[in-house]
């Protein structure tokens, strides 16, 4: 596969979704106070990609935005139109680091999800389907709009918003649970979700738009108390052993409920001595990017694991018995499972199971 050079950063682009009242606009302004520096650009209610520095009033976000008649992104536009959007927020002079598209309280989150993965923008990546509900009138939601459990079952990330309000929040944070399908589901007050969840909160000056593995593993040790209604684990796993292409993947393939979040680079040791391979995973969504060995890069396989309920310590032991016990040998076939899911740009992109 020809692929995105190391000069092009890839951009999560982050579909949020949930019906009207749910706290998206609340969840988006929360994000925006707390993005530790992050720069992000945001998509809402269709017209109007604005790009917003994280450290100004969030209070601009409204007021910058216009919006057409039906408010519905998925209907209003098309994935070219769309595509011109995320070029002009991807555009490297604009330093943005994470883009999230804020949808109608009517918009189909399958479609957006469909829009985002059909773009053929080299500098994107699909961030994951984040759905917000309301807690306190989630019976009634599900009674008037039925369809909110195929919506859930296709999220990566739900927020259970507006706890505070609800009477039973511990029902209704199981039902939601009992819905969907591998996503993460986070309790959350006035949309304080840790933005850890969605992007890297201070992007490493070495890869503009990459993982940092030191900042984000000692972030999260040292910034603990300001992580409000985090409700998040999280793992950061280093090796200097290569890791063995199957038993990786049968970890990828199985990775438990609640995992929402894989970032890093993987060593594939005699495989494939030429690359190292970036892996971004978010919910069911899985891709691999090659990535040619560098003379001063450590041949190291460094990897930060995030999720909601997730047992850190059985997943890092997963991860240790990936590791190849026989790095000088490899057989042709080894790579063909991690091949999958290197997608050549001629391709049509792979969509998460509906």
């Amino acid at each position: 596969m020809s692929q995105p050079s190391s000069g092009i950063r890839q951009i999560p682009v982050v579909v949020l979704a949930g019906f009207l009242g749910s706290g998206k606009t609340t969840l988006l302004n929360h994000l925006l106070h707390r993005s530790g520096g992050s720069r992000i650009g945001a998509i809402v209610n269709d017209f109007g990609a604005i790009e917003i520095d994280a450290m100004a009033v969030a209070g601009a976000l409204g007021d910058s935005t216009v919006s057409l008649g039906n408010g519905c992104l998925c209907c209003a536009v098309d994935v070219g139109e769309l595509d011109g959007y995320l070029a002009k927020l991807a555009a490297p002079s604009t330093g943005i680091d994470v883009i999230v598209i804020e949808a109608s309280g009517l918009a189909e989150p399958q479609e957006l999800m469909r829009m985002v993965l059909a773009s053929e923008h080299p500098g994107i990546v699909y961030g994951g389907l984040v759905e917000v509900v309301d807690a306190a009138e989630f019976d009634d939601t599900r009674a008037r709009h039925p369809e909110i459990d195929r919506h859930l079952a296709l999220a990566d990330l739900v927020v259970v918003n507006k706890l505070d309000r609800a009477a039973d929040g511990d029902r209704v944070l199981g039902l939601v649970r009992s819905l969907v399908d591998r996503a993460a589901v986070v309790p959350a007050s006035y949309g304080r979700i840790d933005p850890e969840f969605l992007f890297d909160c201070r992007p490493s000056e070495e890869r503009i738009g990459q993982l940092s593995f030191d900042d984000l593993h000692h972030h999260g040790h040292d910034d603990h108390a300001a992580h409000l209604h985090a409700a998040y684990d999280s793992l950061a796993f280093s090796s200097e052993v290569p890791m063995d292409p199957r038993r990786l993947m049968q970890f990828l393939d199985s990775r438990p409920v609640g995992l929402y979040r894989i970032k890093g680079y993987v060593d594939f040791g005699a495989y494939d001595t030429r690359n190292r391979y970036a892996v971004h995973a978010v919910g069911r969504f899985l891709r691999f990017y090659p990535e040619m060995w560098k003379p001063e890069d450590p041949r190291l396989t460094q990897l930060v694991l995030i999720g909601s309920g997730i047992d850190a310590p059985a997943l890092g032991k997963e991860l240790e018995a990936c590791k190849s016990d026989a790095p000088h040998t490899a057989d042709e076939h080894g790579m063909w499972g991690v091949l999958r899911y290197v997608q050549d740009p001629e391709e049509e992109p792979v969509e998460p199971p509906a």
